[in-house]
């Protein structure tokens, strides 16, 4: 085979028998194609790889450097989306050059890079200036040093129909002790592409390999399709048993594949601009598709299904990525949490699985979050890692199942696994939470609800817990639960700032709870205000408070509320110094007015209302 790949004249190599290759081949050829005419190929036999080596395949093809290299100091920032770079001298550049440009990393991490690809000039603008063939996904800051080294890439050199069928490895059971010193350098793998363009990879099904079917590292437009994985060798130690992983890719296309029981079906490390559709993964609980979190950008899943997990392999390479759009996808866990800015989940469904911790459950990065039509058996969690959109935080037509005493938002911060509280605002629109049971929004900045509705697991259930500085209830409302105020989340104190409640626009709370109140207000300090409007409040029970004010102060104007059964429940301190009560043009029957309090010039509750005894 290496007399015909290296033959010039040849541009197609076909193959008519089973083959098993007992030596692993590197070429630098570009312009062909192997068809395996789906043949079986085995390597019963084959040598050793060398040590921690992904790119050991048994056909691996790899451009070559020219030698030529370039290294600056930028002197200006180069923004977001810009496709000019700054080079010390643009003589050295001619269009259609390929060059792999590598910015500084961060001193966080040795991989902390927002720019390391391989790109091509496709303009010399001035002296000082180049245009390559990408847009940068991250603002690059003036005093980095950023380097750029010649390629000559492999180019268009296919690998087609195969059936793949590893080795034996001995079992490995760690991810941090290999059972025998060559343990990692006996398995096999098909298939391996660095600084390669155009390259496509179809229908090659494998089992029993050992680093991934198929390794791609500084690989621009691409198309891996049709390719199937199942049952690798191993999948604990770090890099194995994938069917594809790409590392510093751009224009990747992945799609109408499929994995079993592999440790990822798809990752992207520092990729951009890559789309992967119809893709699917059982036996999933590795992760059928992850990002590593070294600014990735500009990623879109279509038509999928698998466990999602983004920028969630440590600080090493940044916990970053930005854009990544994931629509109609089916998902026993979506694991989101670490600096993700403008994610966006389109009919995206986490579905729980019996013996999958934290199955079913979606966590999320509140930086510019958007979902729509999503559901999360189990639990939805906020938390916020990072502060960079310019878009707000929505859920939109969305569902999430409750765990009993999870938060929705997390309250206090936990580093090791990257959940912080969310200071900025979230506005969920048409959404459901069932099963609620003594869940909080333990933070979140101003929290909108709109036609949102809250559903206690029963009768008994606790209410929701919110530490929210504000909040806007506009329709919806809650049905065998409410809302516990606990005073507003500020650094890492809580009820210490002012809070703030604002329900109109046809709420409705019904039903009961385990605190037989649905406004509840305990022993928190600061000021409570309340702007009750039209909302309708049917108390369960004659013990179901519709408000029950424990402390004060408090500011409450209730205008043009409606109130059914159950009672006021207000202490004596309620309405004390700095505190108002302005109750008028209510509906109120059968309503247990005992505990209001005195009447006076800041203590109003009874003239302009409609009181109708029980």
């Amino acid at each position: 085979m290496d007399a015909m790949v290296n033959d010039v004249s040849i541009h197609r190599v076909e193959s008519h028998s089973d083959l098993n290759f007992a030596r692993r081949h590197r070429y630098d050829r570009s312009g062909i194609e192997l068809d395996f005419g789906g043949h079986r190929v085995t390597t019963t036999g084959i040598e050793l790889n060398t040590p921690s080596n992904p790119f050991g395949a048994v056909i691996f093809f790899q451009g070559r450097a020219t030698g030529e290299t370039q290294s600056l100091t930028l002197s200006a920032d180069l923004p977001e989306l810009s496709d000019v770079l700054e080079v010390l001298g643009a003589r050295s550049f001619e269009v259609g050059d390929w060059w792999v440009v590598r910015i500084q990393n961060h001193p966080e991490g040795y991989a902390q890079r927002e720019l390391d690809y391989m790109l091509q000039v496709t303009e010399i603008i001035d002296d000082r200036h180049i245009r390559v063939n990408y847009k940068l996904g991250w603002t690059l800051e003036a005093g980095r040093e950023i380097t750029f080294k010649k390629m000559q890439p492999v180019l268009r050199s296919h690998i087609r129909n195969m059936h793949f069928i590893g080795v034996s490895v001995p079992d490995n059971g760690s991810t941090s002790v290999k059972p025998s010193e060559d343990w990692d350098q006996i398995g096999s793998h098909p298939i391996a592409y660095e600084f390669a363009v155009a390259c496509d990879v179809s229908d090659v099904t494998a089992t029993r390999v050992f680093w991934p079917v198929i390794e791609r590292r500084y690989c621009t437009h691409f198309v891996t399709e049709r390719c199937r994985l199942m049952n690798p060798e191993e999948v604990i130690w770090g890099g194995t048993g994938y069917l594809t992983q790409q590392l510093n890719v751009l224009y990747g296309h992945v799609r109408d594949c499929h994995a079993s029981n592999a440790r990822h079906l798809n990752d992207f490390t520092c990729g951009a601009y890559c789309l992967v559709e119809n893709c699917h993964g059982d036996g999933d609980e590795h992760g059928s598709y992850v990002t590593h979190g070294q600014y990735e950008h500009d990623l879109t899943f279509i038509g999928n299904s698998g466990l999602l997990s983004f920028a969630n392999s440590g600080t090493t390479w940044g916990d970053s990525a930005k854009r990544i759009t994931v629509k109609k996808h089916v998902a026993s866990r979506v694991v989101a949490h670490k600096r993700i800015t403008d994610l966006t989940l389109e009919d995206v469904h986490a579905v729980w699985k019996e013996g999958l911790v934290d199955s079913g459950t979606i966590w999320a990065n509140a930086d510019g979050l958007q979902m729509r039509g999503c559901t999360a058996d189990t639990m939805l969690t906020l938390s916020q890692s990072s502060s960079r959109s310019k878009r707000s935080n929505l859920a939109d037509g969305c569902c999430f199942g409750m765990s009993k005493g999870a938060e929705i938002a997390r309250n206090t911060s936990n580093a090791q696994v990257g959940f912080r509280p969310v200071t900025t605002n979230f506005t969920m629109q048409h959404c459901q939470f069932h099963n609620v049971d003594d869940n909080a929004f333990g933070s979140i900045n101003k929290l909108v609800l709109i036609n949102t509705w809250f559903r206690g697991a029963s009768p008994g259930a606790k209410p929701l817990q919110v530490w929210c500085p504000e909040v806007v209830m506009q329709g919806g409302g809650c049905e065998d639960s409410g809302i516990v105020l606990m005073g507003a989340f500020q650094s890492d104190e809580i009820g210490a700032a002012e809070q703030t409640i604002t329900v109109d626009g046809g709420t409705v709370f019904s039903g009961t709870n385990a605190d037989k109140a649905y406004f509840l207000r305990k022993n928190m300090s600061g000021i409570m205000t309340w702007i009750l409007g039209d909302y309708r409040s049917a108390a369960g029970d004659v013990e179901t408070s519709h408000f029950s004010l424990s402390s004060g102060p408090n500011r409450m104007r209730v205008i043009g509320s409606r109130f059914y059964g159950g009672k006021y429940e207000i202490a004596e301190n309620a309405f004390n110094h700095g505190s108002y009560l302005l109750m008028t043009a209510c509906i109120e029957e059968g309503v247990d007015r005992c505990s209001l309090p005195m009447e006076s010039d800041r203590v109003k509750h009874t003239e302009g209302n409609i009181i109708m005894p029980k």
